[in-house]
């Protein structure tokens, strides 16, 4: 993928979504409590789409085009709400992200009772 084809960064698609929201003047909606309550709705059709599948067909839903379909677009919404909360909350996700990372790796030691 060359970088002009490269999917847009995170600071990139939370001002997209901000001025989706604005230009529709949706901003008075979009409180924490709001936005949380939105990314559990689009979380809940996420799993929606793997409720009732074996793990074995849960591994190869994205054979089929439909349910592939489905889940990007829920992929998609979850990753919308979770990006809009964040820039209401003022969180960096990936810095958010990295610091659990860090916090996870002290707290769950290779070669501990979890391997």
């Amino acid at each position: 993928m060359t970088e002009e084809n490269s999917p847009p960064d995170l600071p990139a698609l939370q001002r997209r979504l901000a001025e989706f929201a604005a230009a529709r003047s949706w901003q008075p909606y979009h409180t924490p409590k709001n936005l949380v309550s939105a990314l559990s709705v689009e979380a809940a059709e996420l799993v929606e789409v793997f409720q009732w599948l074996t793990p074995e067909q849960s591994e190869r839903v994205m054979d089929d085009p439909d349910s592939a379909h489905r889940v990007t677009d829920e992929v998609a919404d979850v990753l919308a709400y979770l990006l809009q909360l964040c820039d209401v909350l003022g969180i960096d996700p990936r810095a958010a992200l990295a610091a659990k990372i860090e916090r996870n790796e002290l707290r769950f030691p290779v070669g501990g009772n979890g391997d």
